[in-house]
């Protein structure tokens, strides 16, 4: 079927799935570091009040014309990276932001309001001295400390931030993957069974084994196939490779529902042929894809 199936796509899925993948921590936008962010209404929700339950969020109410804002946030700024997370600063702009200006009943910025548990607890106006400044987060942080575990946890991490180290690259997988690359699905294949006899609990190596299986067939399929197995639903090979043609051409839910349907009018070795293929399919996507979740319904009613 060359020139009928864009295989990079999967490829590229097959090599990242051999990757470990970075732990995620909270969204961070453009500009914004892991203590200072920038808020809006679509965002306060989760950055402000979700985050309010585990620490104090300290809100910077500003607006680009206004003078003293422009002295105030730096030192926020500041305090808030060197406080390494025992507070955040949430910045809102109550220019874009006028509903939860409004919220605060803010009548002149800067305005400064610390959030704890969903609720405002302290509030300041005007550009206080940093002193001020420090001397409020402080009194701040000491009435919660007891409240929140996370406030200590983080004031003992403060100064010691470790920067990220890169780990070194699995060899095993170096060499599955520049297999892959290649186009030698065969080879690519065998590197991730060696892992997988080792470590047989290793998903990435079980992820990235089934995308470069269905890449192998993948290659090789025939459009044809859809045709003939349609007409001849009882043979379960047209029916396995019209479902891998199907994929590869991106109609995974009729692959899917082809297979489902396969399933409930076979029985013995050859149900068990069409639950395994199809089950490899599901493989080839993320589990909490809503195609994978509702033909795993799908295929469980088959069955039972």
């Amino acid at each position: 079927m060359a020139g009928a199936v864009d295989l990079s796509a999967l490829k590229a899925r097959s090599e990242a799935a051999a990757r470990p993948q970075p732990a995620s921590g909270g969204a961070e936008r453009a500009g914004s570091s892991a203590f200072v962010i920038d808020v809006t209404e679509q965002t306060f929700q989760t950055d402000v009040l979700e985050r309010s339950m585990q620490v104090p969020v300290v809100i910077d109410l500003w607006a680009t014309w206004c003078g003293p804002c422009k002295q105030l946030s730096p030192v926020l700024e500041r305090l808030a990276e060197a406080g390494n997370g025992a507070w955040i600063l949430a910045k809102v702009d109550v220019d874009a932001n006028p509903r939860i200006a409004q919220a605060f009943g803010v009548q002149s910025i800067p305005m400064v309001v610390a959030v704890v548990g969903g609720q405002p607890v302290d509030a300041f106006n005007g550009a206080l001295p940093e002193p001020q400044v420090r001397q409020w987060i402080a009194a701040l942080l000491d009435a919660l400390r007891d409240r929140m575990p996370a406030i200590a946890q983080a004031e003992a991490g403060a100064g010691a931030v470790d920067e990220p180290v890169e780990e070194p690259e699995d060899p095993r997988f170096t060499a599955a993957e520049d297999a892959l690359e290649r186009g030698d699905y065969a080879a690519a294949e065998d590197a991730y069974q060696q892992i997988l006899a080792v470590e047989p609990a290793n998903e990435q190596a079980a992820a990235a084994l089934s995308q470069v299986r269905f890449l192998a067939r993948a290659e090789s399929a025939d459009p044809s196939a859809i045709a003939r197995a349609d007409a001849a639903p009882d043979d379960v090979d047209a029916q396995l490779a019209a479902a891998d043609a199907e994929v590869a051409t991106d109609r995974v839910e009729a692959a899917f529902s082809r297979l489902v349907a396969t399933v409930a009018r076979t029985a013995g070795d050859d149900r068990d042929r069409v639950r395994e293929h199809l089950v490899g399919l599901f493989e080839l996507f993320p589990a909490d894809d809503p195609r994978v979740t509702a033909s795993r319904r799908s295929l469980a009613r088959a069955l039972f």
